[in-house]
């Protein structure tokens, strides 16, 4: 163990804090603070976090669950935007000599140079209870600036958790599934109902792992033209793949030009961008690149 039991995983120990230091919510920043030990723990087992491991916690809150990873981990870096949340953080974090917080706004940070400097640039852990407003910022900037991060394990909204999972021809399925699917391998560890927060959140939340690849199982030659061809794919959902590309002049691909990327690819040329799979719109991509630069030249 690096520091003292944590203390905060219980509804009567964050109440006593948030009154000594007469906290207001913030609903700006979205701040739900967790209060059942169970969960807390499900969070560092699914993170699986040892001593080995640097973690960075982004929105640590009171400083509930940086105490349960600052008790698993070799070193911790918490990042608050919230000031007034930093003296009640070095209260109760005060008897943990491997933490370091920060306030800041995560998006803001260079989270590769921290990892750099704190972990000799080997990769990191991500864990965090994520402002449901911020989720997808903060998850697609640590894998665009291509952060040196091994895993991301993560509470957050239970719908967004099951889009970042999510397979072809479901409807949950869109341009999130696609992006973290790139990056990393995502599971549900848990189902969180609201009444292990305070204050207690409209909807349920879920904590999810993404086990972020070494490098990508299908490698797109412009990540940009990827993600342009599947944003536009699902911008209408109902469109055909033809349709949907067509009306978004900025990409450069004619109707004529996906019909023969489809028909080369052996897909029926009246398929949605719902149907297609991470590997063969990666593949259309390329095709796509290809033929443009072809026709430039």
């Amino acid at each position: 163990m690096a520091g003292p039991r944590p203390v905060l995983g219980n509804s009567r120990n964050t109440i006593e804090i948030l009154n000594k230091y007469r906290f207001v919510f913030q609903k700006k920043y979205g701040q739900n603070f967790l209060i059942d030990s169970h969960v807390l723990d499900k969070i560092i087992e699914a993170a699986d976090i040892t001593e080995e491991d640097y973690v960075v916690e982004i929105g640590p809150g009171i400083g509930t669950m940086t105490q349960y990873l600052a008790a698993a981990a070799g070193g911790v870096t918490a990042i608050e935007i919230d000031r007034a949340l930093i003296p009640i953080l070095k209260d109760t974090l005060s008897g943990y000599r491997n933490i370091e917080i920060l306030n800041e706004d995560v998006l803001k940070v260079d989270l590769k140079q921290l990892a750099d400097k704190k972990n000799n640039g080997r990769p990191i852990k991500i864990v965090a209870n994520l402002p449901y407003y911020i989720t997808t910022p903060i998850i697609m900037g640590l894998f665009e600036k291509h952060v040196p991060v091994s895993s991301i394990t993560v509470m957050v909204q239970k719908e967004v958790a099951e889009r970042m999972q999510a397979g072809p021809g479901t409807k949950d399925y869109g341009a999130l599934s696609l992006a973290v699917q790139y990056y990393a391998l995502p599971y549900i560890a848990a189902n969180v109902p609201p009444n292990c927060f305070i204050p207690r959140p409209g909807v349920g939340s879920a904590v999810i792992r993404l086990n972020v690849y070494e490098q990508p199982p299908v490698r797109a030659e412009d990540e940009g033209l990827l993600f342009s061809i599947i944003r536009a794919s699902f911008n209408q959902r109902r469109k055909t793949l033809q349709n949907g590309l067509s009306h978004v002049p900025e990409l450069g691909i004619s109707k004529e030009l996906t019909v023969r990327i489809l028909e080369e690819m052996e897909l029926p040329v009246s398929v949605r961008g719902e149907a297609l799979t991470l590997k063969q719109f990666v593949t259309f991509s390329n095709l796509a690149g290809w033929y443009r630069n072809t026709q430039m030249t």
